[in-house]
């Protein structure tokens, strides 16, 4: 199994510096360091080997996102870490892979579409609980609307025409988009947790690698 995700993790970083129609079963063999014929004893073809390492991702993801939740003091602290991670994954994502798995690959991009969206839609809910739970939020907002609503703000802001990433730096963006949804939530002593701790968003890109090879490295 070790050896099998160690294949993945390789295939994964080729997938994502140059897409995936432009990576052959020989440039994989080559880059693992294994032969195409012991390639062929743990995927059956290149849309196979595709969906594992689609699980994989996701897998990995869902593990590093649950372990960043866990170092949030409270339901706010938790979105300070959840931006700084959701940044490094933006960051991370390659449009080649993404455009390559939409076009050529639909079932495993659905996949993931249906997979990250789940992800979202359950932890954004646990926050809006946990918030209420901890007097930060307002007790009377609609959890599964605010929910609903925070997902589609995400969702669409990779597609929004209106708001180009290329225009503003992913940090920004982020940052305001979470300022946005905490003031929204939050009650009194919601916003003045965050207005104490607002500064607690102006990291820089290295400090956010840092963290998240620091958290991998206690694992």
């Amino acid at each position: 199994m070790e050896k099998v995700n160690d294949i993945l993790v390789k295939v994964a970083g080729l997938f994502r510096k140059y897409g995936i129609r432009s990576i052959t079963m020989d440039d994989i063999s080559r880059d693992a360091g294994i032969s195409k014929k012991t390639l062929y004893q743990y995927v059956t073809e290149k849309n196979d080997l595709v969906n594992q390492v689609v699980d994989f991702e996701l897998e990995r993801a869902n593990e590093c996102f649950e372990s960043v939740r866990s170092l949030g003091t409270n339901a706010i602290s938790e979105l300070f870490e959840v931006n700084r991670f959701m940044i490094e994954m933006m960051k991370r994502n390659s449009h080649s892979f993404e455009y390559d798995l939409k076009k050529y690959y639909p079932e495993a991009h659905q996949k993931i579409l249906q997979r990250r969206r789940k992800g979202m839609y359950d932890s954004v809910l646990a926050n809006l609980k946990r918030g209420k739970a901890e007097k930060l939020y307002r007790s009377e907002l609609n959890e599964d609307l605010i929910t609903r609503l925070q997902i589609s703000r995400i969702e669409n802001m990779y597609n929004d025409v209106i708001i180009s990433i290329g225009d503003y730096s992913a940090e920004n963006v982020f940052k305001e988009m979470f300022i946005y949804h905490i003031r929204g939530i939050a009650n009194e002593a919601g916003i003045k947790f965050l207005e104490e701790n607002i500064h607690k968003f102006d990291y820089s890109e290295k400090e956010i690698f840092k963290d998240n090879e620091d958290l991998g490295a206690s694992k």
